[in-house]
């Protein structure tokens, strides 16, 4: 009877909720990630090898992608959590029309990816709908008149940092409201009688922002920062979508690039799995550092 009880106790136990996502993860994350691992210490022989990751450094396009991601992980975190907490700020205060705002705010986050990237790709053309709003505003003549331009500008033809922070100036377009959304629930969250109470002891607006609202609200933004930092890491489809392969490489781009484009057999199937395990680890790395970081530094600026 007591192990009939305890076999009941066991399939009623909370834990058992946890079941159904640990047996996807391990299907469907584990195993393959496993296997890829595996594979990228193989050669084609079979045996135990590094030849694989010579390849991918060898690769022509490796550092320039590599840089590429570290450029835009590191400029689109910094960026969006400005815009984003400034956002959060302006709508937070519930000023008159504060709720149509956040609703139009919220718009590009319901945009499929692909969409954005059509989206944005009809407008980088010569004759797409950037260049018209320019020359309908004024815009495109006052460029001409500073020398900034020529005619209708080829957006399409920038290459090298240019491509990559146009390509960050648009994911940020289309990801801010995913990160001011998080950052808004941690404002509205937040106890207001703490600012009062600084105000009362001759706090300015700025000062009990930085030192009483942030802090508090830290592990909330936190928790935006690492979700971007994460999603900054493994960009491809909006720099493929609009310029194409090799014109402006990322890591996660030559992944797809030798899976789908590269049609060498092995060997590229080698290479893409050896890529993935690179942005693994790197996405690891990047993300333990970041928290550790963040958790050691003082927000409050109480050492100031």
């Amino acid at each position: 009877m007591d192990k009939k009880e305890n076999n009941k106790s066991i399939f009623k136990s909370p834990y058992m909720f946890l079941v159904p996502p640990l047996l996807f993860y391990l299907f469907f994350w584990f195993f393959p990630v496993l296997i890829s691992l595996i594979q990228a210490f193989t050669s084609i022989d079979g045996g135990f090898s590094l030849e694989n990751f010579r390849m991918m450094f060898q690769d022509d396009l490796f550092a320039e992608a590599f840089f590429n991601t570290l450029i835009f992980a590191s400029v689109s975190i910094v960026l969006q959590f400005i815009l984003a907490l400034s956002l959060a700020l302006l709508i937070n205060r519930k000023f008159k029309g504060s709720k149509m705002f956040l609703f139009i705010m919220l718009i590009p986050m319901a945009i499929p990816p692909s969409a954005v990237g059509i989206l944005w790709n009809t407008g980088l053309i010569q004759t797409g709908w950037i260049n018209s709003f320019l020359s309908i505003t004024g815009v495109q003549n006052l460029m001409e008149l500073m020398g900034i331009a020529s005619g209708p500008v080829i957006w399409k033809q920038a290459t090298g940092l240019q491509a990559v922070f146009m390509i960050i100036l648009i994911d940020t377009w289309t990801v801010l409201p995913s990160v001011m959304i998080i950052i808004l629930a941690g404002l509205q969250n937040f106890n207001e009688e703490y600012t009062e109470a600084a105000k009362v002891f001759g706090a300015s607006r700025s000062q009990a922002l930085r030192h009483i609202v942030l802090p508090i609200i830290k592990p909330t933004i936190i928790t935006a920062l690492l979700l971007r930092l994460i999603s900054g890491l493994q960009v491809w489809l909006i720099s493929v979508m609009i310029f194409g392969f090799n014109t402006v490489p990322f890591l996660l781009e030559r992944i797809v690039f030798y899976t789908d484009q590269v049609r060498t057999g092995v060997y590229s199937y080698k290479l893409s799995v050896t890529y993935s395990i690179f942005v693994v680890v790197l996405v690891a790395v990047s993300a333990f550092a970041f928290v550790k970081l963040t958790k050691t530094k003082d927000w409050s600026g109480a050492n100031e």
